[in-house]
């Protein structure tokens, strides 16, 4: 069953004008250092960093609170999986929203994509209950 849909729109170079004025305050502030390392390896630091920020939006709205209510920037975290494919964490506040969301009997996954086409970066974050399965006795 779904839990939560969030979607975010990011301008890459309102990013970058933010990471120009704000540099590491900014970069320390919004994200985990797996994030920083990934984005500082690239090309595009700042379309890297724009697609991490839409992840973040994306995942608070489909967690139903929007950046409030207690939920930090570095409480959720996109990483890569070997295959590319990202992947999407949430520790703090927001795993306790997503645990609250979550029936029992189920454990949550958290779907996202992101894309960009220059000057936007684009997020969507799907949140799934799944029902654990229990071995027979």
């Amino acid at each position: 069953m779904i839990l939560g849909i969030g979607t975010d729109l990011a301008n890459i170079e309102r990013i970058q004008g933010t990471l120009d004025r704000f540099g590491d305050r900014f970069r320390n502030r919004v994200f985990t250092e797996i994030e920083q390392a990934k984005a500082e390896r690239r090309k595009d630091v700042a379309g890297t960093y724009a697609k991490r920020w839409a992840a973040k939006e994306a995942c608070s709205k489909a967690l139903g609170t929007g950046l409030r209510m207690g939920i930090s920037w570095r409480d959720m975290a996109v990483s890569n999986l070997r295959t590319g494919q990202p992947v999407m964490k949430v520790t703090g506040w927001a795993a306790e929203r997503l645990a609250s969301m979550t029936p029992d009997g189920h454990e949550a996954v958290i779907h996202v994509t992101l894309t960009d086409d220059h000057p936007w970066a684009q997020a969507f974050v799907v949140i799934e209950a799944l029902p654990i399965a229990t071995t027979p006795p």
